[in-house]
């Protein structure tokens, strides 16, 4: 198979070098979205068929398998936004058609567009797509606090979401460029935007944004490492109910979480470790779970305080929520798990958590040595670790000021 990406702007009267122009002339099959169609409709040869492309992909690649067999010497011409290879569909047919002959002739994508309408160097912007993607990218660039980022949007991450999304978690320190239709003379537009004024707007599609920080605020990570116990907002009020942020830094460490991917939080009260987790490792996937229905409001709240975005919330007793791939919540198997709560069961916690984790994945729990504890944990956790044939590592103790002394217990596949 052949392919001949073109890539295009919004302008109407799209302007081609010669040798485009030409292989447009001597195309036969062409493809492309139906905006693309609308704008090179009549530079196509009179017999030339189109090939839309919409979801689902799958029945446009069916399309193009026959097409090759229609015309075998003839490639498949194919307009896509911009710089085909920028986030773009040359991407799709690589990994579509790894073994295709593909040839690309780009055209500025819309961030380069942006940035030229406001002669402002992209040098340094970090790239985020959230075109048919949800949020963890852009969330990660946030909490990094990333001078400078530029976004594709959607229908779903419009402006205005992303603006709310950055004043709900606090990042509230730049200003926002919108650009709509750009490349098309009659409808282009550039807007320069408070946070606040852009969540209120509405904007033309396609558009594309590029959010520029007021100040040079340096990352929490390197600006405070541990977030201080009373910034938290408590389950009734309660101290005792908050893992400390001493013990929460060692228990991440016990975590491993600089090389992990998915960490679940089970019965995370108050979120602390989640958001701790969440700030100083954001390239987590992060679900949390917990069965007081009173404790999502909270870490909605301290997510928010916190600036940490992007936690996923499940709600209800763990051992009956639905966590395979592809079932129920569609959860992705965790490589790092805490225990934060049991309520007594936790053996049949480890033995659903063990259904599940990926190999080489880590469990940890704190043990609290409390004489007024009715429940022995570190008990159960031996017996549990023993039953499942889990790999114990030597238990960390560690006491605080006059807190009952602590033990992280740590078990590996």
């Amino acid at each position: 198979m052949k392919f001949i990406v073109i890539g295009i702007t919004d302008n109407p009267e799209p302007f081609f070098p010669p040798e485009v122009t030409e292989i447009i002339k001597q195309g036969k099959v062409f493809s492309g979205g139906r905006r693309h169609h609308d704008i090179v409709a009549p530079l196509l040869p009179k017999d030339a068929e189109w090939i839309d492309i919409t979801v689902p992909l799958d029945a446009v690649f069916d399309n193009y398998q026959l097409s090759i067999i229609h015309y075998p010497l003839m490639p498949i011409i194919v307009f896509a936004s911009g710089d085909p290879l920028f986030f773009g569909f040359a991407n799709t047919l690589q990994r579509e058609f790894p073994d295709a002959e593909l040839r690309v002739f780009p055209t500025f994508n819309s961030l380069q567009m942006l940035a030229h309408q406001l002669v402002m160097p992209y040098h340094d912007m970090r790239i985020v797509s959230l075109t048919g993607r949800p949020w963890p990218a852009f969330d990660r660039a946030l909490i990094e606090r990333t001078p400078k980022i530029g976004i594709l949007t959607d229908r779903e991450h419009t402006p205005a979401a992303i603006a709310q999304r950055m004043l709900d978690y606090g990042y509230c320190d730049y200003t926002m460029y919108v650009g709509e239709h750009l490349g098309n003379p009659a409808l282009e537009k550039v807007t320069m935007l408070t946070l606040d004024e852009a969540a209120q707007r509405q904007f033309a599609t396609p558009n594309c944004v590029i959010v520029k920080s007021l100040s040079s605020l340096p990352s929490p990570l390197s600006s405070e490492f541990g977030i201080p116990d009373a910034s938290f907002a408590l389950l009734d009020g309660r101290e005792k109910m908050i893992t400390k942020m001493p013990i929460r830094l060692l228990t991440l460490q016990a975590l491993e979480l600089p090389t992990k991917h998915i960490f679940w939080d089970i019965g995370f009260c108050t979120g602390s470790v989640s958001i701790e987790a969440r700030l100083q490792f954001p390239h987590l996937e992060i679900h949390s779970f917990e069965i007081r229905p009173e404790c999502e409001t909270i870490i909605h709240e301290n997510a928010r305080r916190h600036g940490a975005p992007g936690i996923h919330v499940h709600m209800g007793d763990f051992l009956t929520t639905p966590l395979s791939m592809g079932e129920g919540l569609g959860v992705r198997l965790p490589d790092a798990v805490f225990i934060g709560g049991h309520g007594g069961h936790l053996k049949e916690i480890m033995a659903k958590i063990l259904t599940l984790l990926a190999p080489g994945g880590v469990i940890v729990m704190n043990s609290v040595n409390a004489p007024l504890v009715k429940t022995d944990s570190h008990q159960l956790w031996d017996e549990a670790c023993r039953e499942l044939g889990l790999q114990q590592e030597t238990p960390l103790h560690i006491q605080l000021n006059d807190h009952h002394p602590i033990t992280i217990l740590k078990c590996r596949r």
